[in-house]
Formats: C-alpha cells, sequence, structure tokens
C-alpha cells in the first residue's frame, strides 16, 4: 500500500504535464475567446453557484422521497389486505410527507437566504 501511495504520488508531483501547466497563459490560448462566444465568458458569483447547487440537490430529493411514497403506494395497493404490510405502507407514506415538509422548508429558506445575501 506504501508502495502505491509513493507512486502516486511521486507520478502526480513531478509529471512533467503537472511542471508544464504552471506557466500557461490563459489569454494566449483563444480559450476565453471560446468560452464568450459560447456564452461562457463571464465567471458567475460564489453565491449563484451555491444556490444553483443546493437547488439541485434539494429539487433530487424532493424526486426521491416523491419516488418513495409512490412506492409506499404501490406497496399498500399490493398488499392484498395484509394488516402489516398496509401498516408498513402507511408509515412510509407517512415518512415520505415528513420528508417533502422538510425538503420544501430546506429549499424556500435556501432561496430566500440566497436572494438576499446581495
Amino acid at each position: 500500500m506504501k508502495l502505491i501511495a509513493s507512486l502516486y504520488l511521486f507520478s502526480v508531483l513531478l509529471s512533467p504535464a503537472f511542471a508544464l501547466a504552471q506557466g500557461i497563459d490563459v489569454s494566449e490560448t483563444g480559450l476565453s475567446t471560446t468560452a464568450e462566444t459560447a456564452g461562457y465568458g463571464d465567471t458567475e458569483e460564489l453565491d449563484v453557484v451555491v444556490g444553483r447547487i443546493i437547488q439541485v440537490v434539494l429539487g433530487f430529493m424532493g424526486f426521491v422521497f416523491f419516488a418513495y411514497a409512490l412506492y409506499a403506494g404501490v406497496l399498500w395497493m399490493t398488499s392484498k389486505g395484509n394488516a402489516e404490510k398496509v401498516k408498513q405502507a402507511q408509515q412510509m407514506i407517512t415518512n415520505g410527507i415528513i420528508g417533502l415538509v422538510i425538503v420544501s422548508a430546506a429549499y424556500s429558506i435556501a432561496y430566500f437566504v440566497i436572494t438576499n445575501i446581495k
């Protein structure tokens, strides 16, 4: 394990690409012009980037809780009157609703904070 870690550090720290990357001037490569042409010329502020990441994560969590509640509904419908499965499905639906409320509150709080940061 120590040998692998040593080889990795040696290859990363002493590689020619690592040494050459320090002297590259971005303005000479034309990447700035290409980025501006593609619509990515201006860099966004940190609060905007963090806000988008939070919105994506919370949106995904909302989808996960929705899928969880949907699965619980299918479980309930296919329980065939088994009281234990019905109770489990009801508990899953309750947990899904609680999770959805938490995600909605977190989304609202994050939106409020991000929009009022400036």
